[in-house]
Order: C-alpha cells, then structure tokens, then sequence
C-alpha cells in the first residue's frame, strides 16, 4: 500500500508563488519528503528566505526570482531545475493575486493583471514543464472555492480561478497518455498574507473579515500547512488514479 512518508523521494518539484503562505508552506513539505524543490516567486528575497529554510533542513532548493506571466521567465524556471536537479517530476502552479472589486469599479489593467498571473502563468509553466516531465509526472494548479461558485466584490478573481478549474481538467485529458496527471486544489479562506490583503483592499478591520472567513461548518479559516498537505496528496503516487478532478479543501464551506 502507497503511503505518504518519503512520498518525493528523489523527484524534482517547482512551486511558483513560493515566498510565502500556501506555496512556502507546500515548498517546505515537499522537501520534507524528498523532493528537490525549485522556489520561484516574483519576490526574489522572500524565494531565498524559504529556499533557505529548505537548505537549513538538510534538503536542496534552488530560489528563482521570476514573473509567472512572463514567458522567457517560466522557461527559465523550468531551465533550471533540469540543469540544477536533472530533470522535473511535479509542478505547484500556486502564484496568484486578488483583486477584490466589481466590474464597475475594476480597471482594465487591473483585470489584465489578474488574468496574467492567475491564468497565463498556469499556461505558461505547463507549456515549458510538461516537455521536461519525460518520466511522467504530476501538476497541481491553485483555483478557489470561488472557481467553482461566484464570490462579491471579486469579479476578475472568480473569473480567472474558474479558468484555472477548467484548463485543469483540459490538460488532464491531453497529457493523460504521456503519464501526467493534471489536477486542482481550490482552497477556502487561508490564513495567508493574501487573506489579510484583501481585508486591506475592501478596508475592513481584520477581525471583522477574520470572523467572516471562519462562518463555515468547521468554524475556522484552514492553514497553509492544511492546503500543503492536500497538495502533497495530489502530487504523490497515493493519488496516483487522480486526474482532471478540482479537490476542494474549505472546511466545509461550500456544503
């Protein structure tokens, strides 16, 4: 029976959008179970300092400063972890931003924004990772509760996640015969630097906001740590009949 102790062993993963909640937290479990991790972020020193943790673990990481949305810089992620770890095995799609506005009051270079790094980007590194996944391999792709039912004030987010939901399951079908599964994790309210960002945007007192993302059955916003282990799950070989699904992990929230 398949179990998740050691469960990367010997493989090589990238995490975008690794500096810093959800994906620092998945960059830090991966490499507790063997992985060789490729920390990419559009913040290079917060990429170092979770790179650092990993190296300060005994595990080896490689951080890259890099725009999801830029196609020379997604090739050059993925470059480098097959010239720094020989090869690539598992990609966390995770880098994201949010927006929280309605049509009427978003800019269009606001909504350009969003899309370039939510959607583009998830394009873009499976473009440049899939060709490099020569012995099979696993995606995980970040959408949201909201890629999967429609949220206020978040027009361009709730757009570009159900993007994510569904170009998920178009890469699952394409790539199923080259032994690469193509999944997505849809978190609920996390407790990340993100959350709190968007209390900032609709200028609201984070306890306030807090409280609201804890009204769901289990009473409680989920951790980073929380949505890391599901992604590990989608990643390992436990999952390993698991393509095209879009896993939610909410607490509850959308029952």
């Amino acid at each position: 029976m398949k179990t998740l102790e050691d469960a990367l062993k010997g493989r090589v993963a990238i995490v975008t959008g690794g500096a810093s909640g959800i994906g620092r937290a998945t960059a830090l479990l991966f490499a507790a179970q063997g992985a060789k991790v490729v920390v990419a972020d559009i913040d290079g020193p917060g990429a170092e300092d979770t790179a650092g943790r990993i190296a300060a673990g005994g595990a080896d990481a490689i951080a890259v400063q890099a725009d999801v949305s830029s196609p020379a810089d997604c090739e050059r992620v993925v470059r480098t972890a097959v010239e720094g770890f020989g090869g690539l095995h598992a990609l966390f799609n995770n880098a994201g931003i949010i927006r929280r506005s309605t049509a009427l009051d978003l800019g269009v270079d606001e909504w350009d924004r969003v899309m370039a790094v939510n959607v583009r980007s998830v394009f873009l590194m499976c473009k440049y990772a899939i060709p490099a996944m020569t012995e099979g391999g696993a995606i995980v792709n970040t959408g949201s509760g909201w890629g999967l039912k429609g949220g206020g004030n978040a027009v361009s987010y709730c757009a570009s996640k159900a993007a994510v939901v569904n170009m998920t399951r178009a890469l699952a079908i394409d790539h199923a015969g080259a032994g690469i599964r193509v999944n997505s994790v849809n978190p609920g309210d996390t407790d990340t630097p993100m959350l709190r960002d968007e209390a900032r945007q609709l200028r609201e007192d984070w306890a306030a906001f807090a409280a609201d993302a804890a009204d769901r059955p289990m009473g409680r916003a989920g951790t980073p740590e929380e949505i890391a282990q599901a992604v590990l799950f989608l990643t390992a070989d436990t999952s390993s009949y698991i393509t095209g699904t879009a896993l939610v992990v909410d607490g509850g929230g959308l029952a």
